[in-house]
């Protein structure tokens, strides 16, 4: 197994530095996800940027985090269900959705499944949702916005997944309390 560093602010590669000083200030903590990225300042940076530029597209809240939840689920990646697990319950999404999403089951919320669902077609078919799809996520209330916005969602998320899938990242912490164990492929 290949071996990948965690790096932290003091240690990195220069040109990652003031990122990760950025993320310890915003975080409080330099999350193992964003010390594993700072192998590569670019992709780190990209990352970053990604994840800002999501936080203020204009889907709801509680959308975000059913974006990110589900995105993870279907890449199996364990740290992102974890991370975005306790992030989105910090938030107050309500614990029954979070349970939901991480067993990869449909929602109450006929609003935030319509965003699970679209999120779904749009990540096992790698982008290739149909007519049908896209006419159904915009006949639940949402536009073609909102179509966009989770492309760059899930361009975030994939980013990470597939960081977290090569460099085996350690779970952080702060996370433990949502420890997620991806299903064995059937």
């Amino acid at each position: 197994m290949a071996e990948f560093t965690v790096y932290d602010e003091t240690n990195a590669p220069e040109e990652a530095r003031p990122q990760l000083e950025a993320a310890k200030k915003r975080m409080g903590f330099v999350t193992t996800l964003n010390g594993v990225m700072a192998e590569s300042p670019e992709l780190l940076a990209g990352y970053n940027a990604l994840s800002e530029l999501f936080g203020r597209s204009s889907l709801p809240r509680n959308a975000k985090h059913v974006v990110w939840i589900t995105a993870s689920v279907l890449n199996g990646c364990e740290y992102c269900v974890a991370a975005h697990s306790t992030l989105a319950l910090r938030s107050r999404v309500p614990a029954e959705v979070v349970a939901a999403l991480r067993a990869g089951r449909a929602l109450d919320d006929p609003a935030l499944e319509a965003v699970r669902r679209f999120t779904d077609v749009m990540v096992t078919r790698r982008g290739w949702a149909g007519d049908e799809e896209v006419e159904a996520f915009l006949a639940a209330g949402y536009t073609r916005r909102h179509v966009l916005d989770i492309v760059l969602g899930i361009g975030m998320k994939t980013l990470s997944n597939y960081t977290n899938h090569v460099a085996h990242t350690p779970l952080d912490p702060a996370w433990q309390d949502q420890e997620w164990t991806a299903p064995a492929p059937a």
